[in-house]
C-alpha cells in the first residue's frame, strides 16, 4: 500500500502531519466534552479554532523536528556519496579513492535503527570499494611491473618486493623449479634462505599445488627492518602455470595475513606464473643460443662476448685474469682414422676432464673445431700455468673406447695473463695465447708455453 502524495518525502510527511493535526483538533472538542465539559464552553467557534491551530501546531512541530533528527543524518549520507562519485571519477587514473579520509567518507553510525544500519552498510561498502580498488591498483602496478622484465634474477627481486609490499609481510622468499632442482632467486628480511629449498613445506606445496598455512619452525628467524620478530603466520604457495608448479612463494608476518591480502596474493601469484613461464623460457633459449650444442660449454660468440665482461671486471676491481687456449693434437688424423662420430666422442672427453681441472666460476669456451679456451677470473700466470698442466696430463692419460679399440690423444696449450701481459683489449690475451700454443705445436705438441 503506497502513502506518497508527492515526489518529495518530507512534502508527504509535512502533509500527513499537518492533516493528523487538523484532525485531532477536530476531535479533541469532543473528546473534552466525553470527558463531562460543558457543551457550552466547547462547542463555540474560538475554542474549535484553539483546538484545529493546536493540532496543526503540532503536526508542524513533529515535521521540524522530522527534519532535524532524520533529514540531516540522510542529507550527509547523499554528501559522502557524491563525494565518493566524484572520486570514482580519478579512480581510473590513479587507483584509489583519492583523499578518503574518515571523516570524508565514512558516516558516524550512533544509532540502532534503519538509519544507523543504513549509515553501517554504507561504511562496509566504501571499505569493500577502497579494498577492491586497492587490489586493482597493486595488480596493474605489478603487471607493468612483470612486463618490464625478462631477465629471472631481475624478475623476482622486483616481484618479492612488491609481494611485501602488497600483503603487509615482513619478510619472504621466491625459489624457482629447474630441472628438478630448487633454487632462491630471491629473498628479503631472511638471514638464511638456503635451507628453505629442502623444506617440507615447500616441496609438499610444490608437489601438490595447493598452499599452506603455517607457523615458522623454531630455527628459522626473520629479520625486520629494525629488530628482529617473530611471525606469527607464514604462507608457502606454489606458482602455478596451467596447473604446472613453476616455484614457491614464501611470506611472513608478524601479525596475521587478512582476507584481503590473501586474495590479493592470490591474484599476484597468477600474474607472476605468467611472468615465470615467459623469463624461464628466454633463459633456456638463451642458453641454447650461448652453448655449443656438442660439448655443453659456450660457443665462440657468447664465450667471447664473458670474455670482454671478465677483463672490464678485472681492470674495474684490479683483478688478475688468467686464459687458456688449447687445441687436440693430430685431431684430424682421429676423425681420418676412427670417424667424426668417434671424433665427437673425444672432443665431449676432452671437455669432461677440462671441467674437473678448472674451478668454480671458470669458463670454457668452444673456440674453433678442436681449439677450446679457458677463461680463468683471479688466476695469475703462475695459477693459470698450473691449471693448464694438470690439464695437460688428465687428458693425456684418458683413453677414449670405440668398439674394441682405446683412442688417446693429447692437447697443446698457450697461457696468457693479466696484468703481467701488457693488454689494452681482452683479444690482445686471446692473441698471445694463441700464439703460444701454436709455439708449443711447433715445439713437439702435448705440452704447455707461457707467453
Amino acid at each position: 500500500m503506497k502513502f506518497r502524495l508527492t515526489r518529495n518525502v518530507f512534502t508527504d510527511l509535512a502533509i500527513w502531519m499537518v492533516g493528523l493535526g487538523l484532525l485531532m483538533g477536530i476531535a479533541f472538542p469532543l473528546l473534552v466534552i466525553a470527558m463531562g465539559i460543558p457543551s457550552y464552553l466547547v462547542l463555540t467557534p474560538w475554542f474549535f479554532a484553539s483546538s484545529i491551530g493546536a493540532g496543526m501546531l503540532v503536526g508542524a512541530a513533529n515535521v521540524g523536528l522530522a527534519r532535524v533528527v532524520v533529514c540531516r543524518p540522510l542529507r550527509l549520507l547523499g554528501e559522502r556519496m557524491r563525494f565518493i562519485t566524484d572520486n570514482l571519477k580519478e579512480v581510473s587514473q590513479d587507483g584509489d579513492l583519492g583523499d578518503c579520509s574518515s571523516d570524508q567518507c565514512f558516516l558516524d553510525c550512533d544509532s540502532d535503527d534503519e538509519i544507523g544500519e543504513s549509515g553501517k552498510a554504507f561504511n562496509h561498502l566504501v571499505e569493500e570499494l577502497s579494498q577492491a580498488l586497492e587490489t586493482q591498483r597493486a595488480v596493474k602496478a605489478f603487471t607493468e611491473m612483470l612486463s618490464s622484465h625478462l631477465e629471472l634474477d631481475p624478475l623476482t627481486d622486483q616481484a618479492l618486493e612488491q609481494l611485501l609490499r602488497h600483503t603487509g609481510a615482513g619478510g619472504g622468499v621466491l625459489l624457482i623449479e629447474n630441472d628438478g632442482d630448487m633454487r632462491v632467486t630471491a629473498s628479503m628480511g631472511l638471514r638464511s634462505a638456503t635451507g628453505l629449498a629442502s623444506s617440507d613445506h615447500v616441496r609438499r606445496a610444490l608437489r601438490t599445488g595447493t598452499g599452506q598455512m603455517l607457523d615458522l619452525p623454531e630455527d628459522i628467524t626473520l629479520e625486520g627492518v629494525l629488530t628482529d620478530f617473530r611471525p606469527r603466520q607464514v604462507i608457502v604457495m606454489p606458482v602455478l602455470y596451467k596447473q604446472v608448479p613453476l616455484g614457491v612463494i614464501v611470506l611472513a608476518t608478524a601479525q596475521t595475513f587478512s582476507d584481503d591480502q590473501r586474495k590479493r596474493l592470490d591474484l599476484l601469484q597468477q600474474g607472476l606464473a605468467l611472468a615465470l613461464h615467459n623469463a624461464l623460457v628466454h633463459d633456456r633459449l638463451q642458453r641454447l643460443a650461448a652453448l655449443d650444442p656438442l660439448t655443453g660449454i659456450f660457443n665462440r660468440r657468447f664465450g667471447m662476448a664473458r670474455l670482454h665482461e671478465e677483463f672490464s671486471r678485472s681492470i674495474r676491481v684490479s683483478s688478475p685474469l688468467g686464459i687458456l687456449m688449447f687445441d687436440l693434437d693430430h685431431f684430424k688424423k682421429v676423425n681420418d682414422t676412427y670417424g667424426h662420430l668417434a671424433g665427437d666422442r673425444v672432443l665431449v672427453q676432452v671437455i669432461r676432464v677440462a671441467r674437473l681441472v678448472v674451478r668454480e666460476g671458470d669458463i670454457l669456451v668452444r673456440y674453433g673445431g678442436e681449439e677450446f679456451l679457458a677463461i680463468l677470473p683471479g688466476a695469475t700466470k703462475e695459477d693459470a700455468a698450473k691449471i693448464g698442466e694438470r690439464l695437460l696430463r688428465m687428458v693425456e692419460e684418458t683413453s677414449i673406447a670405440d668398439g674394441h679399440q682405446n683412442i688417446k690423444v693429447t692437447v697443446s696449450i698457450g697461457v696468457s695473463a693479466y696484468p703481467e701481459m701488457d693488454a689494452k683489449e681482452p683479444n690482445d690475451l686471446v692473441r698471445d695465447a694463441d700464439q703460444a700454443m701454436y709455439k708449443a705445436k711447433e715445439s713437439g705438441r702435448n705440452r704447455l708455453i707461457v707467453a
